[in-house]
């Protein structure tokens, strides 16, 4: 049975994306990885394709120009029911807007902002969304951390642009603050000092679920990328942190315990 498009709420993470060097290379990684299909997406902005699982689109990749040499980064996109005003709540609260907002084909309205620290995140405005997978379907997003040497001051700012409340944080884990919409969490700002990567600011992170840690951690190295944080288990199950071979840093999770709903 088909279940009905869903609208998310304003807020919500809804989109992943990542912007690289070689697309070409960076599609036989993650479909090694997490057995993606890649499909044409939209291209107003360059070459750009759509990651597919199980016939649902979970990702977003795209090249950068040559002459660009940036860092690579999963980028989180929030939803929104108006790009434009969202862009001026962004502005009017401190961030900037870098791109947009601008026209997505005919699949919806987007821009591209940082946050007051500098935290880059997407903004997605569209009608409806693809109803989702079960929750914690392998090679899925299903989590987005902010990851910010100290999460108080920015904190205020998605509050906010985003109206979102916030949920005491855990005993084991006081560095983490859950933002929640109504009653349900959906990501969190998690503030980890001078263990930041040198060099580079703060930055949203992509969880996705797999069906097993260790091996996907395995197989990231012997595909060319790197264990930032090998396994542990935490109070949301056993996951890892890696690096693609262009750098960009990830978090999985397994995929029989439920962290978060992308």
């Amino acid at each position: 049975m088909t279940q009905a498009a869903t609208r998310r709420t304003p807020g919500t993470p809804c989109w992943t994306s990542l912007m690289v060097h070689s697309l070409a290379a960076t599609q036989d990684f993650y479909h090694a990885l997490f057995g993606w299909e890649f499909t044409p997406g939209p291209q107003q902005l360059g070459a750009y394709v759509r990651a597919v699982q199980g016939g649902r689109p979970v990702a977003g990749l795209s090249e950068l120009p040559p002459e660009r040499h940036l860092p690579v980064t999963w980028s989180t996109y929030l939803a929104s029911d108006d790009a434009d005003e969202t862009a001026e709540m962004i502005r009017a609260c401190g961030g900037t807007v870098a791109v947009g907002p601008l026209d997505a084909d005919e699949a919806g309205r987007m821009l591209i902002a940082a946050d007051p620290e500098g935290a880059v995140f997407g903004v997605w405005q569209e009608d409806t969304y693809p109803a989702a997978e079960e929750a914690g379907a392998p090679g899925t997003p299903v989590w987005h951390e902010l990851l910010t040497r100290e999460g108080a001051g920015v904190l205020k700012f998605y509050q906010m642009v985003f109206g979102y409340r916030t949920e005491a944080a855990a005993a084991e884990d006081p560095g983490c603050r859950t933002l929640r919409l109504g009653d349900r969490p959906v990501c969190a700002i998690q503030s980890v000092g001078d263990a930041l990567p040198r060099g580079r600011g703060p930055f949203w992170m992509t969880h996705f679920a797999v069906a097993d840690v260790d091996d996907t951690v395995r197989r990231v190295t012997a595909l060319g990328g790197q264990v930032v944080r090998p396994p542990s288990r935490g109070a949301a199950g056993r996951r890892a942190t890696l690096r693609d071979p262009e750098g960009a840093a990830f978090t999985v999770v397994s995929a029989d315990r439920e962290v978060g709903l992308a």
